[in-house]
């Protein structure tokens, strides 16, 4: 029987993908499910969501008092322009490009499993900040009863590998099984913003399988440095993820990452003023391209949006200081000033 979903429903899933944390995800879930359609078309999706609900009811409660104490909720709430997971087997030197590329303290060592949770640092491209969260390694043997949860905030991610690993291949198909077990897909194609995903069921999608647009870093390339290795490896695979070989130690590479995550992920960089002020230059509101002049009013403040009346815009496509509507279209380096009724 079609799902049927409701305009109000699709809504409440999409800023369920969209929440930067576990109390927004409640929200949203909830709403969710009030909005859904009841019959037997979605009886399987209600349960999903029930029981979402009830696993971060009680994350979010913490442990009962007199019981057994539970681990701490292993999800870093979503900061910068985008939340990027680096993914990777033991030793791929996924730790230690981290710490190149953010400077982060993250524990570093030639044994395996040396990342035990999730570590956060900032990527700086410009002037805008990629949100890296260093994970531990994926291996047949062992992967964290939290992975996935750790996974839920992410926009993208890294695929690190040791590119002179003779065991290489085999890695990449243990992460890859693994991963889809737990209904987490790699992606090669990196869709742009708005597209929207569907399950194996067209008439009901899963809103709980996770997304990710994936970057391959075959990494350690100064023990390998055969340019043919990286196209021999996608060809092994059988992928064709966006790729790149990277060196923390001679530093081949690392300077890219930034740039491709800018563009692979068509970031907007918008300014806002104040009337009769200069543009704020220091720190961009970042959107995805297809955004508006809306969006930008919510990151600003939420309350905003209701009370937006029109703007003024400075960029390559308006002439200085253009009245547009909130459904606007902005490109990157616009200049906003927000007008409220």
């Amino acid at each position: 029987m079609p799902a049927n979903l409701s305009p109000a429903y699709k809504k409440a899933e999409q800023e369920f993908r969209a929440a930067r944390d576990e109390p927004e995800r409640l929200i949203c879930l909830k709403e969710m499910l009030s909005t859904i359609p009841k019959h037997k078309g979605t009886e399987h999706l209600q349960a999903d969501i029930k029981s979402r609900i009830k696993q971060i009811s009680a994350e979010l409660a913490g442990p009962k008092k007199g019981g057994n104490r539970s681990g701490p909720v292993y999800s870093v709430r979503k900061e910068g322009a985008a939340q990027i997971a680096l993914l990777g087997p033991p030793n791929s030197g996924k730790s230690s490009l981290h710490a190149k590329l953010t400077g982060s303290r993250a524990e570093i060592g030639p044994y395996p499993h040396t990342t035990h949770e999730p570590m956060p640092g900032m990527l700086q491209f410009q002037d805008v900040n990629f949100q890296l969260i260093d994970l531990p390694p994926l291996s047949a043997d062992y992967m964290e009863s939290w992975f996935i949860d750790a996974l839920q905030p992410a926009d993208a991610a890294l695929l690190v590998l040791d590119i002179a690993d003779p065991e290489c291949t085999e890695h990449v198909e243990v992460i890859l099984d693994r991963l889809n077990e737990k209904k987490v897909a790699l992606l090669e194609q990196w869709l742009p913003p708005g597209h929207e995903l569907q399950g194996e069921d067209d008439d009901e999608p899963d809103p709980f399988r996770i997304y990710l647009p994936t970057l391959l870093v075959a990494n350690k390339f100064d023990l390998d440095p055969d340019p043919a290795v990286l196209q021999a490896l996608k060809e092994l695979l059988g992928v064709q993820f966006p790729s790149l070989v990277t060196s923390t130690d001679s530093g081949v590479g690392l300077e890219q990452i930034g740039a491709l995550l800018f563009d692979e992920l068509k970031i907007v960089r918008v300014y806002t003023k104040t009337p009769g002020k200069p543009p704020q230059k220091d720190r961009p509101f970042t959107v995805r391209r297809g955004s508006t002049v809306l969006d930008v009013a919510r990151l600003v403040h939420k309350d905003l949006a209701g009370s937006l009346k029109y703007a003024r815009a400075w960029g390559n496509e308006v002439y200085d200081g253009q009245q547009v509507g909130p459904e606007h279209l902005l490109v990157d380096t616009d200049v906003v000033e927000l007008h409220m009724r």
